[in-house]
């Protein structure tokens, strides 16, 4: 899967600390999320869509092969 977090998280100038208090994660878990190691659950997808004003699929998105 893809995603555009790194690129939102920038936009709304938050550091990957910031944005992992916001969401009540930790920094480890939006480090392996941006890097595409990691995939968040529906809810937290849905949280971050909400952060960054947006709809999940704009943010989150099927590789070939996914």
């Amino acid at each position: 899967m893809q995603n555009s977090i790194r690129l939102e998280r920038v936009r709304k100038r938050l550091t990957q600390q910031e944005l992992a208090d916001i969401l009540s994660v930790s920094r480890q878990t939006i480090m392996a999320i941006e890097s595409g190691r990691f995939n968040p659950s529906v809810k937290l997808a849905l949280k971050m869509a909400a952060l960054f004003e947006c709809d999940v699929k704009d943010i989150f998105s099927l590789e070939d092969g996914d």
